[in-house]
């Protein structure tokens, strides 16, 4: 009873000089007594009445700004040496009703809800560990370091995605530009300008830039693995690829480049594919795993690939790498890789016919008649390829119909071809004349 007695004596005197320096508007003293209250509540380990105190000083008439500042850093700091999770709780909650619309502790809000988000989603409410963080739009404070601004908005992303909210985790992921990591952070920072903002240091526990790129990516390889996106999936492997500390080690890079060339023959073929595909294959790395350059060479080579030799000797690496980096390709990769070879022979008959019946079509493809009809149909609806079936007679054209001012055009370029050998003949003819004449007269 004596020691209760002395704590509110104690407070009851600090309060009425904290009332003292608040109306002279004295910010050292006001912020001292403040803090002076809230660590006496503390080491007391009274949290009823630090929170009391915390929400009492902070609805004081006048209260000072660097006040509410410092108190609720302060605060902050006891948040880890609570006896239990509802007194954690309770504490957060506190703080953040007393940081709420107050722009000057904006920052510390973020924080706060950040790790309220983390105890829910320890205790397996991610869909309120996700709603949480979402109240908060940290990509507007002008005041947090870039990297803790991006591992926020990461993590609101990774929760999005753990609850299977992928419209929201898209949206929240355009909030981050990619160029941002490639910006040199060696560089001198700039000394803030008068008027400007001071951008405060992130704290030890947010990774580097580096770090939070890979991070960045293995989310994005997430988004895009939900709707089978193997171009998009590729891509974010090529960004990971080329982290220098992951081209550091082949421990690292090998399976990243291995999920490379993966992606890129499950990619459906445009001319993005078509480019990444040839810049993998000058990459010197590629040769330390040759199984990989051999199939990404029959990819690039306008040559029918048999599907069943190529499954047999592929089937062992495509199983291996559900134990590597990434995890495995997808529900769907396998149907998908025998379709994107179907599509791969296709385009090769495309090439070499004008003409071909639909039965050696289906030979040249190793499949049924009917089932090289509804994939040569499939590529046509999705303007990959442009031919027409002549059912009856079963004959696929690859050629394109030309329309008459087409051909008009044709012809009237051949012609002038023609014009221009006759004049460079002539020419060369009356040379020739020339010479010859001059050679008899002398």
């Amino acid at each position: 009873m004596g020691d209760s007695g002395k704590l509110e004596a104690s407070i009851d005197r600090l309060l009425n000089e904290e009332k003292q320096m608040r109306l002279a508007e004295n910010v050292s003293g006001t912020r001292k007594a403040a803090t002076e209250i809230l660590q006496l509540c503390f080491e007391a380990k009274d949290w009823k009445l630090l929170n009391e105190q915390i929400l009492n000083l902070s609805k004081k008439r006048g209260q000072l700004k660097q006040a509410v500042q410092s108190m609720v850093q302060q605060a902050m700091q006891y948040i880890d040496q609570t006896p239990d999770i509802e007194t954690k709780i309770e504490l957060i909650k506190t703080l953040n009703n007393v940081s709420a619309g107050k722009i000057y502790v904006e920052i510390e809000r973020a924080r706060l809800t950040r790790k309220l988000a983390k105890i829910k989603e320890e205790q397996g409410q991610i869909a309120e560990a996700a709603d949480l963080m979402q109240e908060v739009a940290v990509e507007t404070f002008g005041a947090m370091a870039k990297t803790e601004k991006i591992a926020f908005i990461l993590e609101q992303v990774r929760l999005c995605l753990d609850r299977q909210d992928y419209v929201r985790a898209q949206i929240l992921s355009r909030k981050i530009n990619p160029r941002v990591f490639d910006a040199d952070t060696k560089k001198d920072k700039k000394k803030p300008k008068e008027g400007e903002n001071i951008v405060e240091e992130a704290p030890a526990d947010i990774p580097t830039l580096l770090e939070l790129k890979r991070i960045y990516y293995e989310l994005m390889i997430r988004y895009y693995s939900h709707n089978n996106e193997y171009l998009e999936i590729c891509r974010s492997y090529k960004a990971i690829y080329d982290i220098p500390s992951v081209k550091e080690t082949p421990e690292q890079w090998i399976p990243v480049l291995r999920k490379i060339c993966w992606f890129l023959v499950l990619a459906p073929h445009d001319p993005m594919q078509s480019s990444l595909l040839n810049a993998t294959l000058e990459d010197k790395n590629l040769s330390e795993i040759p199984d990989f350059k051999m199939l990404l060479k029959q990819v690039v080579t306008m040559e029918v690939i048999q599907w069943t030799a190529l499954w047999n000797k592929y089937m062992g690496e495509f199983e291996k790498e559900k134990s590597l980096v990434g995890g495995s390709l997808g529900d769907k990769a396998g149907e998908d890789l025998k379709l994107r070879i179907i599509e791969h022979n296709i385009l090769v008959v495309s090439k070499y016919y004008s003409r071909i019946t639909l039965k050696r079509l289906a030979e040249l493809l190793c499949l049924s008649i009917e089932e090289a009809e509804k994939y040569l149909s499939e590529m046509v609806v999705s303007k990959a390829l442009i031919a027409k079936i002549d059912r009856p007679s079963g004959i696929v054209c690859f050629q394109v119909a030309k329309d008459s001012n087409e051909i008009l055009n044709s012809w009237a370029v051949n012609l002038e071809k023609l014009l221009d050998l006759v004049e460079k003949s002539c020419h060369q003819i009356h040379k020739e004349t020339m010479v010859h004449k001059a050679v008899l007269r002398s």
